[in-house]
């Protein structure tokens, strides 16, 4: 079904000045001091949160995207040092914000995968893998992985019957592993984004989001200049980029070339991941331009379904992309015993193959036709 939105170049749309700039970087500032504070009075301390405080940090994650893709897109329009000083400091921030979230959701994605691939009957909660003592997760999670269907796998004699087992025999050990080193990596990103949250190179960039709240720093001209030419070209990017992926080979149902590359022993990520990488990153700059043109941007706005949809499947495929190295990493550990290996594997193989499930929902996405009104 086709799809609706506006078009930035339309010549006979009302121009859109500076002053639409400011106002959405005013807002966006506020949300942030917002959420700050909201952060601050929920408490962050313990590792997770409660629900108040992770809707907090995803608030401030969510308010410095997008002033620091506002400052990228629109910068011939606002003062240059200030803006050139503030944009590498955001995506310090955001980054280290984001670290602790992507670790717990990477770790909850590959569990349940091991669950649905193994077969197994049982899954302890997050939550309460989260609270126990390390010894008690790993017999936990293996008691989890480890019961009916490995017992009902040494009943049959069937191939595939012989497969499984040997996954549900791995998938116990394999899923401790994985929860040792992510949940490690979990603990090490929240103690990073505490000392980050309570330093000197905080505060400075708290201070100068709080100034833009009410004062942004625009050049000159900006007032009387019109931000569709600029948001345009953030659209013309885009284009391009989407126009250089390999559509046709995401519009087929397996990727042989993904898969035997993740199974080398190199672990640099995998060359066909970093344009779609790309492609999702400029997508957010056209978003969020178009939000800027549209005064949009607040969590109750309008959005493009389109655009939206395209987010989402390329959100999916960086998710499964850093999933499937994440587990290939865990297949190099030393010493791990071989059905560990033959787990880790085929949790590999499956989430490359959510890599290419994500590419083609995205493809079918895009293509879609599209109307374009004033």
């Amino acid at each position: 079904m086709a799809q609706q939105h506006l078009d930035p170049t339309d010549p006979t749309a009302t121009p859109v000045t500076g002053e639409a700039l400011a106002g959405y970087l005013r807002a966006q500032a506020t949300e942030f001091l917002r959420a700050l504070r909201q952060h601050r009075e929920t408490g962050a301390a313990a590792q997770g949160g409660t629900e108040d405080s992770v809707d907090a940090a995803r608030a401030l994650r969510r308010s410095v995207r997008r002033i620091s893709g506002s400052l990228h897109t629109f910068r011939p329009l606002l003062e240059t040092d200030w803006s050139e000083g503030l944009r590498p400091e955001l995506a310090w921030l955001s980054g280290t914000l984001s670290m602790e979230h992507a670790y717990e959701a990477r770790l909850e994605r590959l569990l349940l995968a091991l669950h649905r691939l193994s077969g197994a009957s049982g899954l302890p909660a997050q939550t309460a893998a989260a609270s126990a003592s390390p010894a008690t997760v790993v017999s936990g999670r293996t008691a989890g992985l480890d019961t009916a269907p490995l017992k009902a796998a040494h009943g049959t004699s069937g191939p595939a019957d012989t497969d499984r087992g040997n996954l549900t025999v791995g998938a116990a050990k394999a899923g401790a592993l994985l929860e040792r080193q992510l949940t490690l990596a979990r603990t090490r990103a929240h103690s990073t984004a505490l000392q980050a949250l309570g330093s000197s190179r905080f505060h400075a960039v708290a201070d100068k989001i709080a100034v833009l709240a009410s004062e942004v720093p625009l050049t000159a001209a900006a007032p009387t200049t019109d931000l569709r030419p600029l948001a345009a070209a953030a659209e013309e990017r885009l284009t391009d980029a989407v126009a250089a992926l390999p559509l046709v080979t995401a519009g087929s149902p397996y990727n042989a070339e993904a898969l035997v590359h993740g199974l080398s022993p190199d672990p640099a990520p995998h060359p066909q991941d970093a344009p779609w990488h790309q492609v999702r990153l400029l997508l957010r700059l056209h978003r969020y331009a178009r939000e800027a043109l549209h005064g949009t941007g607040g969590p109750g706005g309008p959005v493009d379904v389109r655009l939206l949809t395209a987010g989402q499947a390329l959100d999916r495929h960086r998710d499964a992309s850093e999933a499937a190295a994440a587990a290939a990493a865990s297949a190099r550990t030393p010493r791990i015993a071989p059905a560990t290996a033959y787990a880790l594997g085929v949790l590999h193989a499956d989430q490359r193959h959510e890599v290419e499930a994500a590419r083609f929902a995205f493809q079918q996405c895009w293509q879609k036709q599209t109307v374009r009104t004033s």
